[in-house]
């Protein structure tokens, strides 16, 4: 089970994150916000507003919306914490 020790907003839908194994991954939500609760992610003010919940070990928005630590380190794309 995986966990998210790190977040940085990036870019559009992405964002940098970094696991308890210390591997970083760009993770790309964009095709993950359909329906109810990730609906409102889609507005692009909104998606920045993400923050880490360490009590829950991965990121979430104002609305209680988030993702599972596994399911972003399946989806993300190793890279290097300099990448911009």
């Amino acid at each position: 089970m995986h966990y998210v020790t790190e977040a940085e907003y990036v870019g559009g839908y992405q964002l940098r994150l970094t696991f308890e194994d210390h591997e970083t991954k760009l993770v790309d939500l964009e095709q993950y916000l359909e329906g109810g609760v990730f609906e409102p992610l889609k507005n692009l003010d909104y998606f920045k507003l993400v923050t880490l919940n360490r009590d829950i070990d991965t990121v979430v928005w104002p609305n209680n919306a988030d993702f599972s630590p596994d399911f972003l380190y399946e989806i993300g794309q190793t890279c290097s914490k300099q990448i911009a």
